[in-house]
């Protein structure tokens, strides 16, 4: 089967959570995808998924939330004005996002954590695996060099966006 041309294939719409509890710290979760070659390599990053045909934004970002990280007590604060997107580096094409897309466009958001670290699960759930193999809250000065080069660009507009939401309450 041919891979389609990059620029050919569309972008996957998704939501993106900065989650950021009361000391002011922004939750990251460690994956290590199957695109990586180095086995030993890891990758860390907010939650984020996919949106359901007839889902919105909100909603999506909330039940994302809780598929990856089992958090639900949380008040969403802000959602990003606009649309984020990255591009797959050309060898990622055809083989990460099940090789139907191009890169992905985001609608970000803030999101207060309420609840204690009990509540943290980043077990398998529903028969879906686990997105992550580890976690922990980072200064979001951290989080734009924990992240992939591709999509630091996007990091980098979302901690803009949010920079005076991460504070501790």
């Amino acid at each position: 089967m041919a891979v389609a041309a990059s620029s050919q294939l569309p972008y996957r719409p998704c939501v993106g959570i900065m989650l950021i509890n009361r000391a002011g710290l922004v939750w990251i979760g460690r994956r290590r995808p199957k695109w990586v070659g180095d086995r030993a390599a890891y990758i860390w990053q907010m939650p984020q998924g996919g949106i359901d045909v007839g889902e919105g934004t909100r909603a999506a970002a909330l039940r994302e939330l809780e598929e990856e990280t089992g958090v639900r007590s949380v008040e969403v604060v802000a959602e990003a004005p606009r649309w984020l997107s990255y591009d797959l580096p050309e060898a990622l094409i055809g083989v990460a996002l099940k090789g139907r897309y191009r890169g992905q466009r985001q609608r970000w958001f803030a999101m207060r954590f309420l609840g204690g670290e009990d509540e943290i699960d980043i077990g398998p759930r529903r028969g879906r695996k686990a997105e992550f193999d580890a976690w922990r809250w980072a200064p979001v000065g951290e989080l734009v060099d924990l992240v992939v080069p591709f999509k630091r660009a996007v990091y980098r507009q979302v901690v803009e966006e949010f920079r005076g939401l991460i504070r501790p309450t």
